[in-house]
């Protein structure tokens, strides 16, 4: 497999994720209580993904309705500002090495 095509992969596998997590977010953060443990698995994923520029993901903490980030999807928004970061693919995670 050539490497241009296992980037290409890797970078679809972590947007997948960070759809994946905000489809969560979405649904099961409607929910009361469950909202901030969303929310907090949300910023465990965005830190594992891409680092510490993952803690953005912390602003969805500050509405405990959840009824305003529950709108937003801060992972897929992360994902894709960091794919297009000076055209280069996103930071590869651990678990992808």
């Amino acid at each position: 497999m050539s490497e241009a095509r296992r980037s290409r992969q890797s970078t679809l596998a972590i947007l997948t994720i960070c759809v994946a997590v905000d489809l969560f977010d979405f649904t099961i953060g409607r929910f009361f209580g469950l909202g901030l443990l969303a929310d907090i698995l949300q910023t465990v994923v965005a830190y594992w993904l891409f680092g510490p520029i993952g803690l953005i993901a912390l602003w969805e903490l500050i509405d405990p309705s959840d009824q305003l980030d529950g709108f937003v999807p801060t992972l897929t928004i992360l994902a894709l500002t960091q794919m297009r970061r000076s055209g280069r693919k996103p930071n590869r995670p651990r678990f992808l090495s």
